[in-house]
C-alpha cells in the first residue's frame, strides 16, 4: 500500500472516529434523595424513547415515586398516582392512559442498571404492550455461569417428569424445604446441584448456551435473566449504580413499597458521546 493510501486510509479512521464522537445522544438523569442515576436512551426503541422524553420534558415524572422495591431484583416507578399517593396507599395501577406496542430487541438483555418499561401480565396483555410511564431499573444479582448453562424451561419439563418417579419425593422435599427457609442461596444450591441426577434419570438434556457479552456481563455486573425477551428495553444507568443498590434495600412494607418515600425527579438533554465518556466513562460500542 502506498503512503498515499495509508493517508487518506487514516484520514477517513479519523473522521469516522470524530463523527461517532460527535454524534448527539440523549441522556437522562433521575434525581433522589440516595443520589443521582444517569442513564442513556436507546434509538432501536424509537416509540419507547420518544415517550420518555415527552414526559420527563413535561414533567410527568417529578414526585412520582419509586413505589415498588424488590433487593435482588429492581426498583420500580412512574406511576402518576404516587404523587399524591397516602402513606401505605397500594400503588402501580397508574399510567397516562395508553399503552406503548412492544420494542423487544433480542441483543438488549437486562442486566444491572437495564432501563425497561414495565407492562401488565402475559394473560392480560398477550402482546407485551408497555405501560404509559411506568419503568423499571435492574438491580439483580450475580448469576454463576453454571446456572447460566441451564436452559429454564427445559429444566422444569424435566424436573416434572423426574418428580413422577415417586422414589425422588425426597429430592422434591429437599427442593421445598430450601425453598420454604427463604434462604435463596440454598435454594438455588439445592436446586441446581439436583440437576445431574435429574438429566441422568430423565434422559433429557437441560443445556443452553448464551452469548459471550451476555455471559460476562450477568457474571460480573449481575441481573436479571428470567426477564429477557418479555420487556422492552429501552436505555441503561452509566452512572450511579450504586443508587440503584441504596434503593433497593430500604425498609418496604407488604407490597414492596418503601416505607419512607422515595421520589423522583427526571429531566433529559441531548449531549455527544464525546461528552458522555468524558462526564461518565461511558463509551458507545
Amino acid at each position: 500500500m502506498s503512503r498515499i493510501s495509508i493517508f487518506i486510509l487514516s484520514l477517513c479512521v479519523f473522521i469516522a472516529s470524530s463523527c461517532a464522537q460527535d454524534k448527539k445522544e440523549t441522556v437522562v438523569t433521575i434525581k433522589t434523595n440516595y443520589g443521582d442515576m444517569i442513564a442513556i436512551l436507546y434509538d432501536d426503541a424509537p416509540k419507547h424513547k420518544a415517550n420518555f422524553i415527552k414526559l420527563a420534558n413535561s414533567h410527568f415524572y417529578d414526585s412520582t415515586l419509586f413505589h415498588r422495591v424488590i433487593q435482588g431484583f429492581m426498583i420500580q416507578g412512574g406511576d402518576p398516582e404516587s404523587k399524591k399517593a397516602k402513606s401505605g396507599q397500594g400503588l402501580g395501577g397508574g399510567s397516562p392512559g395508553y399503552t406503548i406496542d412492544a420494542e423487544i430487541i433480542p441483543k438488549y438483555f437486562h442486566e444491572k442498571g437495564t432501563l425497561s418499561a414495565a407492562r401488565l401480565g402475559d394473560m392480560e396483555n398477550p402482546k407485551k404492550a408497555s405501560s404509559g410511564s411506568q419503568f423499571y431499573v435492574v438491580q439483580g444479582r450475580i448469576i454463576p455461569e453454571e446456572e447460566m448453562s441451564i436452559d429454564q424451561t427445559k429444566y422444569d419439563r424435566a424436573l416434572k417428569k423426574f418428580f413422577e418417579n415417586p422414589k425422588n419425593k425426597g429430592a422434591y422435599d429437599s427442593i421445598g424445604a430450601a425453598y420454604q427457609s427463604g434462604d435463596d442461596v440454598l435454594f438455588r444450591k439445592v436446586f441446581i446441584g439436583l440437576r445431574p441426577r435429574v438429566e441422568k434419570e430423565t434422559g433429557m438434556d437441560v443445556s443452553q448456551k448464551l452469548p459471550e457479552d451476555k455471559v460476562k456481563a450477568y457474571s460480573t455486573v449481575g441481573g436479571a435473566p428470567m426477564l429477557d425477551g418479555n420487556y422492552t428495553i429501552f436505555g441503561k444507568v452509566i452512572a450511579g449504580l450504586d443508587v440503584i443498590d441504596k434503593i433497593a434495600t430500604v425498609e418496604k412494607d407488604q407490597r414492596d413499597r418503601p416505607v419512607q418515600d422515595i421520589r423522583m425527579k427526571v429531566s433529559v438533554e441531548e449531549m455527544t458521546r464525546g461528552k458522555i465518556k468524558k462526564l461518565y466513562g461511558y463509551v458507545y460500542p
